[in-house]
């Protein structure tokens, strides 16, 4: 019996890349098939030529057995093929009804129904069992509610194959728990369902099999039954990636105090704060969402308001008005969202790097010194590991984890004494990740001080010397040595440690 899907021979090439080499892949009605590899691998590509958004250099696609051609995306949307981006194709200004039947508008003799498209848009959202506001821009909507505004639009066409790319990449433990059981209730009536995610764990939970891409070919399809995560990765990688965390190093018993904050408070009643981290530490900030991890080290370097902030950096009282004064003292941070706050897209790797460096290659007022500027940049692109066939390659065009690399080297070149890290490896795979652990660690072993903001507790468990744990803006707890256990970590971000206590 012919598969609901199948691409044979998809070959698709860029400029100086060949993104896609004779790639096969199969997805049957009701089935949830995992795509994964590194970033880079061909993943994007494929779910792009299968949504109509490039057509293939050669190779076909089949549904139900009949050969298709798109020439956009309305035309895979005409086969039953919808595709949630991870970058959601919404417009803002819009109610989910407008975004939902935006194309296919609900007319009856030339005159708008919009009445009729609430009421269509409401039982949709009565179906996924998730309630969205019809009477408010999309913009205004939380990202989950976003997501299933996509997901409505999939139903509203009826389609028979949903591609969804990073679904869970910022949603919560809850709405991913909620997406899941969508996504099961869709696979029971039919829906075949391509699913991307570099979480090893959401595809052994959600996906009936996995297919791997690694440099644009196709390694192997596997039951996610008959495989285990140790051999999905090297799958993936073409390597077995021995521990990601080997043991630290513990920094030197006398090692200087690099930061040290008596106190900070971000607003007035909220918790008043203290911590420290000395030179080749690592200390991590753990929490759930929401906890005011993030707003403390904003509130730290000035991005954020405070009431209360007394903090002495290198052993000197420091006063942190604003981003620019951290940066003076020496402290960098890498922000939670790179594309939106770390990087220029449209620009260069060079220019991205030399972003708050190019006082040191100024030879008079405004003259740079080009040459000296881009010995600097390749040295960093060097050390941070930055696979790119050249430096004046726009950093939009690479991966996400060499997109993370750059906004790291910046900070490599700009030899920040502190390096606050928040949320490093999120949408980056395993690959990527083991080499953004590794560069973490070489900064602390090097004398650097490190804050680590993690969703992950493998990455706070396996990286961190001390871990601050946060409760509704609180740090409830500083645990070391054995006591950095996920079962206590949790305890002390939910509450739950006042209950054993």
């Amino acid at each position: 019996m012919n598969p609901l899907l199948r691409l044979q021979g998809i070959s698709k090439g860029f400029p100086g890349v060949q993104a896609l080499s004779r790639m096969d892949f199969a997805l049957d009605t009701g089935q949830i098939h995992a795509l994964t590899g590194e970033n880079g691998a061909g993943k994007s590509t494929l779910m792009k030529i299968l949504s109509g958004v490039y057509r293939p250099d050669e190779g076909s696609i089949l549904i139900d057995g009949k050969e298709q051609h798109f020439d956009g995306y309305r035309d895979a949307s005409a086969a039953g093929i919808a595709t949630i981006f991870q970058e959601f194709s919404l417009i803002p200004d819009l109610d989910a009804a407008e975004n939902i039947f935006l194309g296919r508008e609900l007319t009856r003799g030339g005159l708008l129904q919009r009445s009729a498209m609430r009421r269509r848009a409401a039982a949709l959202f009565e179906r996924l069992g998730y309630p969205v506001p019809l009477n408010r821009p999309v913009g205004r909507l939380s990202v989950a509610q976003q997501q299933f505004v996509e997901i409505a639009k999939a139903l509203s066409i009826e389609a028979r194959i949903l591609v969804l790319d990073e679904p869970t990449a910022t949603l919560t433990p809850d709405e991913t728990r909620h997406l899941f059981k969508v996504m099961r209730e869709l696979r029971q009536t039919g829906v075949a369902m391509v699913f991307i995610s570099h979480h090893m764990e959401e595809i052994f939970e959600i996906a009936d099999t996995i297919t791997v891409l690694r440099d644009g070919r196709k390694i192997g399809t596997v039951a996610t039954t008959a495989i285990d995560m140790p051999s999905l990765v090297e799958m993936m990688v073409g390597r077995s990636l021995e521990s990601s965390f080997p043991p630290l190093k513990p920094p030197a018993p006398d090692a200087a105090l690099v930061l040290d904050v008596q106190a900070i408070q971000l607003e007035r009643q909220a918790p008043v704060n203290r911590l420290q981290v000395r030179a080749g530490e690592i200390l991590g900030f753990a929490g759930v969402v929401g906890s005011g991890r993030s707003e403390l080290a904003l509130g730290l370097i000035g991005e954020l308001p405070t009431t209360r902030k007394d903090v002495r950096f290198d052993g000197r009282a420091v006063r942190l008005t604003d981003p620019a004064d951290a940066l003076i003292q020496g402290i960098g941070m890498l922000p939670e969202n790179r594309k939106a706050d770390g990087l220029v897209l449209g620009a260069s790797v060079r220019d991205n790097v030399s972003l708050n460096n190019l006082d040191k290659y100024r030879r008079w007022r405004w003259l740079i010194d080009g040459s000296k500027e881009l010995a600097a940049t390749l040295s960093s692109l060097t050390q941070a590991r930055i696979k790119t066939s050249s430096p004046y390659t726009a950093v939009g065009t690479l991966s996400g984890g060499n997109q993370q690399k750059v906004v790291i080297a910046r900070w490599l070149q700009h030899r920040c004494r502190l390096l606050i890290f928040d949320e490093p490896t999120r949408g980056i795979d395993v690959g990527a990740k083991a080499e953004i652990y590794q560069l973490i660690r070489q900064l602390a072993e090097a004398g650097n001080a490190v804050i680590l903001i993690s969703s992950e507790l493998p990455e706070i468990v396996g990286l961190s010397h001390r871990v601050a744990v946060f409760d509704h803006g609180a740090i409830t707890a500083t645990l070391e040595g054995a006591a950095i256990h996920p079962n206590q970590i949790m305890l002390h971000a939910t509450g739950a440690h006042h209950a054993v206590s």
